[in-house]
């Protein structure tokens, strides 16, 4: 029996489904335990949702658990008497389960601790199962870097919400104090120039509240209003939005001909639509190319939005999803920022890359149930 663990790739990393880490190590262990002539596998990992190591053990079916005595010797770690390199396959020998053999495959190092998957088996491992175990670990490795990535980033969104949600409200209550006395101003003032100030100034005081309320949607929480919707008709009503700049800039536009049902809040998914093909229309060239399509999976769709503009070069792909940080003038740099924590809010994920020739692609994960 094979466990079918899927990834997408962000460059040169890999983006798997959402799943708790828990879940991921244990379908490892459980991998493992499949291979004969292999007993036990034990992962230890670091979990930084919980700041602390944890554990997974698998036993093989059929095989006899190991006694409360001999599990709390492997977990003394008495036995690993070196600590070794990073996904190192090493034998080991059990002083309290002498018929037993032992190797070790590092993951990595956490505050001076090692995490790792220890495999125990009956017979030495032949050279295809080190390779699976070798991999099973620079896998975990991989995901484990992602998982802590995705952890960091939620937690400085969740600051900015507090954030926002402290001052969000404070901030109108003097922008619509400011707009009311401008327009009172305006329609008292009989001076055309002072008028046109006034006017200007109650002009300004709607497009701060415009941007205001952009970046109050980063703060909102998890409201989802969930129905089935047609994934190609929310993304041909987007492009029909920007139908005037794309006429005037002469860009084609391809879409999937084909379409599936989603479970989606259509609002904010549109917001997601909105922002990364409003910036593959903004940095492509006149007479550019942008693509729009997907590729449905059993459990999952993966949608990619490409154009042939210039790319996004190396700075800006570590910043690109951070707050306030922007590539277009006048931008408030909330945009993908927004569009990030709308896929996140549907259990799919959001990232970048550039294209293979010229120009980038931002692909999105979303499940389909």
């Amino acid at each position: 029996m094979v466990v079918n663990i899927s990834f997408q790739k962000q460059e040169n990393r890999n983006l798997p489904s959402i799943i708790s880490i828990t879940r991921y190590c244990y379908l490892h262990g459980k991998q493992l335990t499949y291979h004969d002539p292999i007993c036990c596998v034990r992962i230890i990992y670091h979990n930084i949702s919980l700041e602390k190591n944890q554990e997974i053990v698998e036993f093989a079916e059929n095989k006899p658990a190991f006694s409360r005595q001999n599990l709390a010797y492997l977990r003394s770690e008495s036995w690993m008497n070196d600590f070794p390199h990073l996904f190192e396959v090493k034998g080991y020998q059990l002083a309290e389960l002498p018929n037993y053999y032992c190797y070790v495959c590092v993951i990595g190092y956490k505050n001076n601790k090692p995490e790792y998957i220890q495999v125990i088996a009956k017979e030495p491992l032949g050279q295809n199962l080190r390779n699976q175990l070798e991999y099973s670990a620079k896998t975990l490795n991989q995901y484990l870097e992602i998982y802590s990535e995705n952890f960091y980033q939620k937690s400085k969104i969740k600051l900015l919400e507090h954030i926002l949600h402290k001052a969000g409200h404070q901030l109108r209550q003097s922008l619509s104090l400011i707009g009311i006395y401008a327009h009172n101003l305006h329609l008292q003032l009989s001076d055309i120039h002072y008028k046109r100030q006034a006017k200007i100034i109650n002009e300004n005081v709607n497009k701060l509240d415009s941007s205001l309320t952009e970046i109050l949607s980063c703060g909102q929480g998890v409201r989802l209003n969930i129905v089935p919707q047609n994934l190609k008709e929310i993304v041909a009503e987007t492009v029909k939005n920007f139908q005037p700049i794309i006429y005037r800039k002469h860009l084609k536009i391809h879409i999937s001909q084909t379409s599936t049902i989603l479970l989606l809040d259509k609002s904010q998914i549109q917001q997601v639509f909105d922002n990364l093909i409003g910036n593959a229309i903004h940095f492509s060239p006149d007479f550019g190319n942008i693509v729009i399509s997907w590729q449905i999976f059993q459990q999952e769709i993966l949608i990619k939005i490409c154009d042939d503009g210039p790319g996004i070069s190396s700075e800006d792909m570590q910043k690109i999803f951070n707050p306030f940080y922007s590539r277009r003038d006048g931008g408030t740099g909330l945009g993908l920022t927004i569009a990030k924590k709308i896929v996140l809010d549907h259990s799919g994920n959001l990232w970048a890359e550039n294209a293979p020739q010229a120009g980038a692609v931002f692909s999105i994960i979303l499940p389909r149930k």
